[in-house]
């Protein structure tokens, strides 16, 4: 199967660990990141996708994206 994560965060590090820990865990980048302002807080903030193929599982919508 197939999997699929849209990581969203601050922009700041604690986007870039989310990113890289996910990296770790065998997920892929899927394009670039994106950037947009959030103005009732007054921050930038980051997405990325990331996907990631898992051999021997069948998806449900069940399925905790975070436990891969």
């Amino acid at each position: 199967m197939r999997l699929y994560r849209f990581l969203t965060g601050p922009d700041d590090s604690s986007f870039c660990h989310k990113v890289t820990a996910a990296l770790n865990k065998g997920w892929l980048l899927h394009g670039s990141p994106t950037y947009t302002f959030d103005s009732l807080a007054g921050v930038m903030r980051c997405g990325q996708a990331v996907y990631k193929e898992v051999e021997g599982a069948d998806y449900t919508p069940e399925t905790k994206l975070g436990d891969w």
